[in-house]
């Protein structure tokens, strides 16, 4: 079931031709920031993996991967869910060197994703991985990374509102770093979700730390798959958006687990299972490159920028007949 919501009195900035012009600007000047912050280079990256080898992202374990057969090989395979063990394998098979790293378009169908102002089936964004040694897997990597990240994405706001008078966002670099536990500590009493919009309310630009492993309450913040993410050494890059009032998740990355902590997650996970596929007996033998890495969505990044109060206005995805009606009645132009 779709949940829309339009703000009162809401309307584009942008008029729909300016909208595509300003997309596409985003793209090129974010991909050109990004990658000089931090040392990437652009790749190709596949649509559909082998689903034996282990390199679809499963997500939280829940959601059901798109798959079809091949006639050709007689075999299966699946459309990606994100890219996050792709790209490390990637390092490897490439042989990228310390301290550089990879960035690619990653297109996905999430079909059994919600349908709202922020979540489509249709997924988007940037997934980086770059290469880090054993010294690096620590906090001061993972912040000063995410400070990259959110000052390329700043840079980019103040260039769109160069080439686009009538935008006039405004976000700030100052990035607040706080961890899923000392959010349930200061708010017991809310949802993770409510959490996250008193905190982002607060401080504008937000990192939230080690989410995946289980809360003093017995709940988890969010979830997270066992075998990419050292869930002590990842984290959202959220910030506040005025038009929606509401916190946003711009990125999820992270350290990637090693040797031990893969080991550790598979078992709390439940997903011993996975040791026999070719990927994660790669890494638990230590023979991937150790990485951090993450995905940065465009169209969350474009509905941020250019101040849209629906993700369908920066991409084009299927929808209910809900939501269909209820924008054309508010004047929101889905593409």
């Amino acid at each position: 079931m779709s949940k829309l919501f339009v703000p009162k009195g809401y309307s584009s900035v942008l008029s729909l031709y300016e909208t595509q012009t300003a997309v596409g600007s985003i793209k090129r000047v974010f991909e050109d920031k990004l990658s000089r912050a931090l040392s990437l280079k652009r790749v190709s990256a596949p649509l559909f993996v082998d689903p034996e080898t282990g390199l679809n992202d499963n997500l939280n374990g829940v959601e059901r991967p798109v798959e079809f057969d091949i006639l050709e090989t007689r075999t299966n395979a699946q459309i990606v869910q994100s890219l996050a063990k792709w790209k490390r394998m990637a390092l490897y098979r490439y042989g990228f060197p310390l301290g550089e790293g990879l960035y690619t378009d990653m297109n996905a169908i999430r079909r059994d994703d919600d349908m709202d102002n922020l979540h489509s089936i249709y997924v988007d964004q940037w997934d980086w991985e770059k290469v880090i040694d054993r010294r690096s897997r620590n906090e001061e990597t993972l912040k000063s990374t995410v400070a990259a990240i959110v000052g390329a994405i700043c840079d980019t706001a103040e260039s769109l509102n160069g080439m686009f008078p009538a935008l006039t966002t405004s976000l700030s670099r100052n990035v607040k770093f706080v961890t899923a536990q000392q959010l349930e500590d200061k708010y017991p009493d809310l949802t993770p979700k409510e959490r996250e919009d008193e905190y982002v309310r607060e401080h504008k630009t937000v990192f939230i730390m080690q989410i995946g492993g289980t809360l003093k309450s017995g709940n988890r913040h969010g979830g997270r798959a066992p075998d990419y993410d050292d869930w002590a050494l990842n984290g959202d890059i959220m910030f506040w958006n005025e038009v929606l009032g509401t916190a946003i998740e711009i990125s999820s990355m992270g350290i990637r687990v090693d040797e031990k902590s893969l080991d550790e997650q598979l078992t709390k996970a439940g997903c011993d299972d996975r040791r026999v596929l070719a990927y994660h007996k790669m890494l638990l033998q230590g023979k991937l490159p150790l990485t951090i890495g993450g995905g940065i969505g465009q169209s969350r990044l474009c509905m941020l920028l250019l101040r849209k109060a629906h993700i369908g206005e920066v991409q084009v995805s299927i929808w209910d007949e809900e939501t269909l009606s209820g924008c054309n009645a508010a004047g929101v132009t889905l593409l």
